[in-house]
């Protein structure tokens, strides 16, 4: 089964107020969702990050823990977001030499009412901030870019894949 977007934006009621979407007659079903993104950086930073030589200590392991720090707190952070509780989030960073880059890959789980995909993205985005910020001392330009959804599977809408068609 695919997703089929919907026409109309769910967080804005009839007369455009945002709101929190009501989602309590939606079934609880097991829900995924896969996120990803990079960080282009200097070649001399990517080397410091591989090498485990920053000041700051363990780049990578730093920036993994603050991934699922952020999932947990996605319901803080974006307003609308309905806090869930999360039942695995997993942070794989994927080092890309020729590139210069490091890409954080993030998939986040539950048994909900409502999906994860923004605790994925926010997942994706802390902790590609926290390479920036761990490094910003030796790389003020790197860039952070491609941060989206992959995946998302589970509840009403079924099963998406970016990339793949409707």
């Amino acid at each position: 089964m695919t997703s089929t977007p919907s026409n109309t934006l769910t967080h804005f009621d009839a007369d455009g107020q945002a709101h929190m979407v009501d989602v309590g007659d939606k079934a609880e079903t097991r829900r995924v969702a896969v996120a990803t993104g990079r960080i282009l950086m200097q070649p001399a930073t990517f080397e410091m990050i591989r090498a485990g030589s920053a000041k700051k200590g363990d780049v990578i392991g730093i920036a993994r823990i603050a991934a699922i720090q952020a999932s947990k707190r996605t319901g803080e952070l974006i307003p609308l977001c309905h806090p869930i509780p999360l039942t695995r989030v997993a942070v794989e960073f994927e080092l890309d030499e020729a590139a210069s880059a490091v890409r954080c890959t993030v998939t986040a789980e539950t048994v909900g009412r409502t999906g994860v995909e923004m605790e994925a993205l926010t997942a994706v985005s802390v902790g590609l901030l926290t390479i920036y910020d761990m490094c910003k001392a030796v790389d003020r330009g790197m860039v952070i870019e491609g941060t989206r959804l992959l995946e998302k599977k589970g509840g009403k809408s079924g099963h998406w894949v970016a990339g793949r068609p409707d």
